[in-house]
């Protein structure tokens, strides 16, 4: 997701790695690095959102609709957000 939005001109490399830089700098970030992806998802969100293309609740929103829709899913099939079942 961070490749293809970087190709599309959402940021540049160098935003990318400061934004992604200070989040792993954060107080509480594990020194054995076993969090570096939640500091990843951080720092990506955060860039969306001062980028003014989603803000922290549509992103919630979104991800809480991609659970449900991998809960209603059956087994080997793909999932799609289609298959939330609180979508109209």
């Amino acid at each position: 997701m961070v490749v293809a939005l970087h190709d599309r001109g959402l940021f540049t490399w160098e935003e990318w790695a400061a934004t992604l830089s200070g989040k792993l700098k954060h107080l509480g970030a594990l020194d054995d690095g076993s969090d570096y992806y939640h500091w990843w998802l951080e720092a990506l969100e955060s860039l969306i959102a001062s980028k003014n293309v989603a803000d922290s609740h549509d992103i919630d929103q979104l991800a809480a609709a991609w659970q449900r829709a991998a809960h209603a899913t059956p087994h080997g099939q793909p999932i799609r957000l289609e298959n939330d079942p609180e979508r109209s």
